[in-house]
C-alpha cells in the first residue's frame, strides 16, 4: 500500500510503503523505517489457535436485539457443569438460580419484548436493520418507563409501525394488528404515544415506498412497475399526492401504469394485495388520469387490446 502523506527525512523520497501486517512506514528509495509498531483500527478477524478454535479477541458487537446488548455473562454452560459431579454440580446450578432472580424488572421485560420484536419482523420479512432499530426503540421506550400502565404487546406494535415508517419499509396498521393479534386503533394509538414521549419525528411515507413490495406480489413487469413510480413522481410535482393515503395513490399508480404497458391487472386483484378498497382506487385512478391528462393515452391502450382480441378471436 503506498502513501504520498509523508517525506523521508533519510532522501526526501514521498515514495514510501506502508506494510499492513508489520505495521510499518518504509520509504521505497533507501529502505528507512519512518514508522513502526502502528495499531490497525480495523476488525480483527483471525483465529490465533493452532487447533483451529476461534482466537478472536474482540468479541460479537453490540446489538440491542439482546436485553444485555451482548455484553452479559453466565455462570457456566450446561455442558461444562453436566461435566462435574456432586456438590461442585449443585453449586453451579445454584449459582446459575441466583443469576436468574436477581435480574430486574427492566431486563425480564426486554427479554419478552425483543423476542417478541425478532418474530414479528421475520413474520413481516423485515430487514435485520428494522429489528435492530426497534430494539433500540423499544429499550429507549423501557428505560423511560412508557411500558408502565401498558401491556408489552401493545408498546412493541407501536415501536415496530413507527420503525417501519422511518427505515423505508412500511407496513400497514392491518399488517400489525394482524401479526400482534391488536385492533388497528391500538396499534396507531401506541404508536403516537411512543413518537411524543420520545420526541420521535415520524414523516409522511412516500407512496413509492409500497411500489416495488405491490409489484412483486402483482407479479407485473419491471416496465410497469418503473412507470408507476414516474405516475407518483409526477403527482407529488403536482401536488395531487398531498393528504392522501400513500397506499391508495400507490395502488392507483400500479392500476394505471398496468393499462398503460397493456398489462392489466384488475382492480379486485390490486386492492387484495394493497388492501386498499376499489372505491378508493378507483377515486385515485380519475384523479390521475385527469390531473396528469392521460386519458387519451390510455383510451389508445384499450382500442389496441380490443383490436388484437378481436383478430385473435376471428382467427381462432
Amino acid at each position: 500500500m503506498k502513501t504520498h502523506m509523508k517525506k523521508c527525512p533519510e532522501c526526501g523520497n514521498t515514495n514510501l510503503y506502508v506494510n499492513q501486517e508489520k505495521g510499518e512506514v518504509i520509504c521505497k528509495e533507501c529502505g528507512l523505517v519512518l514508522e513502526d509498531k502502528m495499531i490497525d483500527f480495523g476488525q480483527e478477524w483471525r483465529d490465533f489457535d493452532s487447533n483451529g478454535q476461534s482466537g478472536r479477541r474482540g468479541g460479537a458487537p453490540m446489538t440491542y436485539t439482546q436485553a444485555d446488548k451482548g455484553l452479559g455473562t453466565q455462570v457456566g454452560s450446561n455442558a461444562d457443569i453436566s461435566a462435574l459431579k456432586g456438590k461442585e454440580r449443585q453449586k453451579f446450578y445454584r449459582l446459575q438460580q441466583w443469576q436468574r432472580r436477581v435480574s430486574t424488572a427492566i431486563e425480564r421485560n426486554l427479554r419478552m419484548a425483543l423476542t417478541e420484536i425478532k418474530r414479528i419482523s421475520s413474520n413481516l420479512n423485515l430487514p435485520d436493520s428494522v429489528e435492530e432499530e426497534a430494539s433500540r426503540i423499544y429499550t429507549m421506550a423501557v428505560q423511560k418507563g412508557l411500558v408502565r400502565g401498558r401491556s408489552m404487546e401493545q408498546v412493541v406494535a407501536g415501536t415496530m409501525y413507527i420503525t417501519c415508517k422511518r427505515n423505508d419499509s412500511p407496513r400497514t396498521l392491518e399488517e400489525i394488528s394482524e401479526v400482534t393479534g391488536l385492533e388497528k386503533k391500538e396499534v396507531a394509538k401506541n404508536s403516537r404515544f411512543v413518537a411524543r414521549q420520545l420526541n420521535i419525528k415520524v414523516l409522511p411515507v412516500s407512496p413509492i415506498t409500497y411500489i416495488a413490495r405491490f409489484s412483486s406480489e402483482l407479479k407485473i413487469s419491471p416496465a410497469t412497475q418503473t412507470k408507476a413510480v414516474k405516475l407518483i413522481e409526477r403527482a407529488q410535482k403536482v401536488g395531487l399526492t398531498s393528504g392522501k393515503s400513500p397506499k391508495g395513490v400507490a395502488a392507483a399508480s400500479i392500476y394505471v401504469s398496468s393499462l398503460l404497458n397493456a398489462e392489466r391487472k384488475t382492480q379486485s386483484k390490486i386492492s387484495e394485495i394493497s388492501g386498499v378498497t376499489e372505491v378508493t382506487i378507483r377515486n385515485r385512478y380519475k384523479e390521475l388520469v385527469r390531473a396528469l391528462e392521460l386519458g387519451e393515452e390510455i383510451r389508445k391502450v384499450k382500442k389496441l387490446l380490443e383490436e388484437e382480441l378481436l383478430k385473435a378471436t376471428s382467427s381462432s
